[in-house]
């Protein structure tokens, strides 16, 4: 994975790779790479479940609570947002009590809430728990990237990052999918009672697994240094369109696997519920376009991995408008393909990128990142709410439409900067 073969999105050589010797770093095949790898696809997994653990569940909420799908998608869009807006003071507290404290103590708190969910009396108090439970698991991603970040050595980082993400798409689809079919037999507040159980597993294997951090150097906690850093990557153009790509791609995701529920169990489809919840399997394919990232970038470039990620999202949505179970299925497949693979080159792309705060550079992708997750949740149920199905794909298309627009714009201001030294020589 060259960075020359990366175009606008890489600037990094591999003086901005950790500097810690490369025998204290993780490699692929050696001691500890594979615990790592397990512990992280774990806490990747409950994230994930957790965080969407009412997405496939809106029809029912909606139904027993009376509220409208607009209303209703607060539950998700109140979990992401809260994680988005707590995920850069708790990656601070990262960088002083270190990752895999922080880690810790964020999925435990978070498993707590998900087990008190299913008993909410009404649906503002529902709403409230789940921000509360994302704003706990803030402090999972951006340390989890940190961690890979120090302790992978940088040429297995896409790779290693690419697992996590993947563990993402599996805690996401077997989430859903379980919720599915507890909720037909049982109802959706037991449903929630049992993605809590199976994120309970997660964190236990996680913090059995994850070994120690080696290349971990605590800091003090200062705020005015914490400014400046977060300043500088906010002052950096490529990491800024590196935030609006994740942005912008979890928009699309968003609000389709919001509104999604709603689609398939009216007409012309008229699905169960359990089946609707099946619909999830789809996440499979992301688990595979995500892990399979660092291969694309190595074939492609980074700018290529992403083009053909954005065509894969585009063509998912025009597919998904035909009134065809098989097309939407086809749309999904190709829509949650494209999603996790720009999503693991955007993300590992803001870890090589950063040479110092890599947390916090990391904190406000993810800050980013479910920012579009909550945005996308709440406009694509408006849209759908207004115009239908087409109303949603609407609403990604024209997010697409933005990481083109700032992925061209990438191309062409490295173009500028290259041409830059030889204009100054004439």
């Amino acid at each position: 994975m060259p960075p020359a073969s990366t175009g606008a999105l890489t600037t990094v050589s591999a003086s901005a790779a950790p500097s810690s010797p490369p025998q204290l770093q993780l490699a692929p095949g050696g001691p500890g790479y594979r615990r790592m790898s397990f512990a992280l696809f774990a806490a990747g997994m409950a994230t994930f479940a957790l965080l969407y653990s009412t997405q496939a569940l809106l029809p029912a909420i909606s139904s027993d609570f009376g509220g409208a799908a607009s209303r209703a998608s607060w539950t998700v869009s109140a979990a992401t947002g809260g994680l988005a807006l707590f995920v850069l003071p708790l990656s601070a507290l990262s960088e002083r009590f270190g990752r895999r404290t922080m880690m810790t103590a964020s999925l435990t708190v978070a498993v707590a809430v998900g087990l008190l969910v299913p008993f909410a009396p009404s649906l503002g108090w529902l709403i409230a728990l789940r921000a509360v439970q994302g704003a706990a698991l803030a402090g999972l991603p951006a340390s989890a990237m940190a961690f890979l970040a120090e302790e992978v050595r940088p040429k297995a980082l896409v790779a290693a990052i690419g697992l996590f993400v993947a563990g993402n798409s599996i805690g996401g689809m077997s989430g859903r999918i379980v919720a599915g079919w507890v909720a037909q037999a049982w109802g959706w507040r037991a449903a929630l009672g049992a993605i809590g159980l199976m994120a309970v597993v997660c964190a236990v294997v996680f913090r059995l697994l994850l070994p120690p951090a080696r290349n971990f150097h605590p800091a003090p906690l200062n705020p005015r240094a914490l400014g400046r850093t977060v300043a500088a990557h906010l002052g950096d153009p490529l990491l800024r369109r590196l935030y609006a790509i994740g942005a912008l791609f979890m928009t699309v995701f968003g609000a389709v696997y919001t509104v999604i529920g709603y689609r398939l169990v009216g007409e012309p489809f008229n699905l169960p519920q359990g089946l609707v919840g099946s619909i999830f399997l789809v996440y499979l394919v992301g688990t595979v376009s995500s892990a399979a990232a660092g291969r694309l970038v190595a074939r492609l470039g980074r700018r290529g991995a992403l083009y053909l990620a954005v065509s894969a999202t585009t063509a998912g949505l025009l597919i998904s408008l035909a009134d065809a179970l098989a097309a939407v299925l086809l749309g999904l497949v190709l829509i949650t393909a494209g999603f996790f693979a720009g999503h693991a080159v955007a993300s590992s792309s803001v870890s090589r990128t950063a040479k110092t705060g890599r947390a916090q550079a990391s904190a406000l992708y993810q800050s980013a990142y479910y920012l579009g997750s909550s945005l996308g949740g709440a406009l694509g149920a408006v849209a759908f709410h207004s115009a239908g199905w087409a109303g949603t794909v609407a609403l990604g298309l024209l997010a697409v439409l933005g990481v083109v627009s700032v992925t061209l714009y990438g191309s062409y201001s490295a173009r500028a900067t290259r041409r830059m030294p030889a204009t100054a020589g004439h």
